[in-house]
């Protein structure tokens, strides 16, 4: 008797197949007999409650209003979302039907979202970066019946769709006022009139085994898909993430920046945060050009996710500081640089010894260091999204602050690897998620195969799209990821390559690009972006773009950074563009990227793997300049298309 008051109500729809491709049916679950994959199934509403019931005076979400920090409660922030569903109610919003959310992440996003999934509705974030024709693809897509813009620049890619009821702007005033067309405060008002009852069971009818919310693949080729995933898939992964990493009710606190129309951004910042009370702090738009490392020295997170390249630009601005500083300052630096390393990777391999020096070090260099970037508080520091060098890992690991790796994909519902204080490997994504499962297809004589996902964080499939979807799904319900890799013996998961990028040469030789171009950016600190090319070519070839600073507007601009001026001072070159560079084609700085490549072709593992041409691009690659996605992920078709000439000068064609 006493454990059913502990489970909440199962609400589950019967059904046959583990996969769905239609908006309105559900899926069979993947449940276990035992342990977490055995958990009970939750709705968002279950979960949600569950939280606002323990402790619905905490803070949930807080942002900045006019400079300064507004905070909602869970009680209010459950209030609001009730709210916002039935004004979605009132709007027309119908059953299975998408809300799309089209802004920079704050409390209205959040809301918009849950009051979404609350009226039935399917949540969908569209990512920012997004021409108004992929905008238009993806409220088509998704049938969406309302969409909610931040400001008047997203509201005018929207204004001409079928299918929509109404549109809400949720910052600023409206600056035409147009039919449909809603203020988020007129919004709010909007379903004042619906009744509770009428919510509630609405509320009551949705079952963990139907789709409420969409994730559009950033697709690197092609039209993105609409990842389905299921109450369940939500719920039980928020679960099974917060579980296995030590997660405390109410005692975490973020700070979300990166895109949450991105499965990681999403699960981390709502739904995580959501299931364990934790608050979550709200970044400004300007977040990725500069304001974060403010928002981060004022919240002080206690776990902090990061993307390759928010790591890279870290390592990147505390060098340039380190290079300002005085001998004794760098001589300090270095001798704690050298303990830090040593200490991280002691505690790494389960030695809880540090060496002589340390308490020192820890006085000196370390905890500035943490108080400067706003890590003090941080237990655990994430990287995802994108390969990540060993060069950063260590630098990090040389202050003593360990970023641990996360791997998954948006039809796992965010992570299925993770690393944690209890299991890390430098270089590798950490063990399956607690529940789940890993094989490797088809391996080769070193072990690398198709990693393939089985669990409660599979996704239900993509909406309309059954053939995409048994592409990705076996017949036994296994999710084929694209990507190549191996376990060592102690089940840490490596990544060695995706599947679709590997560069197969004339000569028939199956080459990775990222450990080539990783090696490289390694020997050579001037370099940001590498990529390699040699598809059905008889060798291989690479672009290469310089580190320069971007503008306001984060575009790349002609300028170097101060740390590649002076390597170039360092190398009797007097440069501060690109373009001086590359017009001069200067001699020293090709020089050393010669002898980079030279270096780099003497590890080779066989001819075929070497590179034997090169040349630098004049502009380094950006979001807005198409070569990286929304989460900065080369897009290696997008760059082959642009520099198609570049490359066939390289083969003489």
């Amino acid at each position: 008797h006493c454990q059913e008051k502990k489970t909440p109500f199962v609400r589950l729809a019967p059904a046959q197949d583990l996969w769905s491709t239609v908006r309105n049916k559900p899926v069979k679950l993947r449940m276990e007999t035992s342990g977490l994959g055995s958990e009970p199934p939750m709705t968002i509403h279950q979960m949600f409650l569950a939280t606002v019931q323990k402790y619905g005076d905490y803070p949930a979400l807080r942002g900045k209003k006019d400079g300064t920090w507004v905070t909602l409660t869970y009680k209010e922030y459950y209030q609001h979302a009730r709210a916002a569903a039935k004004s979605f109610l009132k709007l027309g919003l119908e059953r299975f039907h998408g809300v799309g959310i089209l802004g920079f992440n704050s409390p209205e996003w959040f809301i918009a979202d849950v009051g979404c999934i609350l009226a039935g509705g399917l949540a969908t974030g569209i990512y920012t970066t997004n021409s108004p024709e992929a905008c238009q693809y993806v409220a088509d897509n998704c049938e969406a019946n309302v969409l909610v813009v931040e400001n008047n620049k997203q509201l005018i890619k929207i204004l001409q769709l079928p299918h929509l009821k109404a549109i809400v702007q949720y910052k600023g005033e409206l600056e035409q006022t147009l039919p449909n067309v809603y203020t988020w405060a007129e919004f709010m008002k909007l379903g004042e009139g619906v009744p509770d009852a009428e919510l509630d069971a609405l509320i009551d009818s949705q079952k963990a085994n139907e789709c409420c919310t969409l994730i559009y693949t950033s697709g690197t080729t092609g039209n993105p898909k609409g990842v389905m995933l299921s109450h369940d898939n939500i719920t039980w992964t928020a679960t099974a993430a917060g579980l296995m990493t030590s997660l405390k009710m109410s005692e975490e606190e973020i700070v979300s920046y990166l895109p949450l129309s991105h499965v990681a951004a999403q699960v981390q910042d709502m739904w995580i945060c959501m299931r364990f009370a934790a608050i979550t702090n709200f970044a400004e738009p300007d977040a990725l050009k500069g304001s974060l490392a403010n928002t981060l020295r004022e919240v002080r997170p206690t776990s902090f996710l990061g993307v390759p390249r928010v790591w890279e630009k870290m390592q990147e601005a505390m060098k340039s500081v380190g290079a300002k500083s005085s001998v004794m300052k760098k001589k300090i630096a270095d001798w704690a640089k050298g303990i830090g390393l040593q200490a991280s990777y002691n505690a790494m391999n389960g030695d809880s010894s540090v060496p002589w020096g340390f308490t020192l070090a820890n006085a000196l260099v370390f905890k500035n260091v943490r108080k400067a970037l706003g890590l003090d508080r941080c237990r655990a520091c994430y990287t995802g999204a994108a390969p990540i060098t060993k060069d950063t890992l260590e630098y990090f690991m040389s202050l003593y602050i360990t970023i641990f790796e996360l791997y998954g994909m948006s039809e796992s519902t965010g992570p299925h690897a993770i690393s944690w204080a209890e299991g890390y490997r430098i270089m590798s994504c950490g063990k399956v998620l607690t529940g789940c499962k890993t094989k490797l297809d088809k391996p080769d004589t070193d072990g690398n195969g198709e990693i393939c996902f089985w669990g409660r964080n599979v996704f239900m499939g993509y909406l309309n799209m059954p053939d995409k979807t048994e592409e990705a799904l076996d017949a036994e319900g296994w999710l084929h990821s694209g990507d190549l890799g191996k376990h060592d013996e102690d089940d840490f998961l490596y990544i060695t390559g995706r599947i679709k990028e590997l560069i197969i040469t004339a000569g028939g030789e199956n080459i990775p690009p990222v450990p080539t171009e990783d090696a490289l950016k390694e020997e050579v600190s001037i370099i940001s972006n590498a990529m390699l090319v040699g598809d059905k070519k008889k060798f291989l070839s690479m672009l290469l773009t310089l580190k320069c600073n971007i503008d306001d507007n984060g575009d790349p601009t002609d300028e170097l950074t101060p740390l590649v001026v002076e390597f170039c001072r360092q190398h009797g070159v007097i440069a501060s563009k690109v373009s001086e560079i590359i017009n001069k084609k200067e001699p020293a700085i090709y020089k050393v990227i010669q002898e980079g490549i030279d270096r780099v072709n003497a590890k080779a593992t066989s001819n075929a793997q070497r590179v034997q041409k090169w040349t630098i691009l004049p502009q380094d690659f950006s979001i807005s300049g198409g070569e990286l996605g929304p989460t900065m992920k080369l897009k290696r078709p997008v760059v082959s298309k642009m520099y198609q000439e570049d490359i066939n000068k390289f083969y003489g064609e």
